[in-house]
């Protein structure tokens, strides 16, 4: 998987990313909930282990297809973070700073 540093995200990306850190608030409600990895193209983990973020999409009229995904407990210090820009078609490990 390939791996992408955070200053290479879109600046909404890096947003996201610190309000993942930061515990929110987060813009959308479905924000933090949990991802299921059903595309399996996230390391297998047990259910519960992803959560998703929203990347807003400028002038974009609903989430876009931008997301954060973490995993690891507690969401704030998230083990592993990928990003995807085309609704989980794809992604790229976020390294860490």
């Amino acid at each position: 998987m390939p791996t992408i540093s955070l200053g290479d995200l879109p600046s909404e990306a890096r947003t996201t990313y610190g309000l993942i850190h930061a515990g929110g608030p987060f813009p959308f409600q479905k924000d933090g909930t949990v991802f299921l990895n059903r595309e399996r193209r996230l390391p297998q983990q047990a259910r519960g282990f992803y959560r998703e973020y929203t990347v807003k999409t400028p002038r974009s009229r609903d989430r876009g297809a931008r997301r954060i995904v973490c995993g690891g407990q507690p969401p704030t210090t998230p083990s592993n973070c990928y990003y995807t820009a085309d609704h989980y078609a794809s992604f790229s490990r976020i390294a860490k700073p």
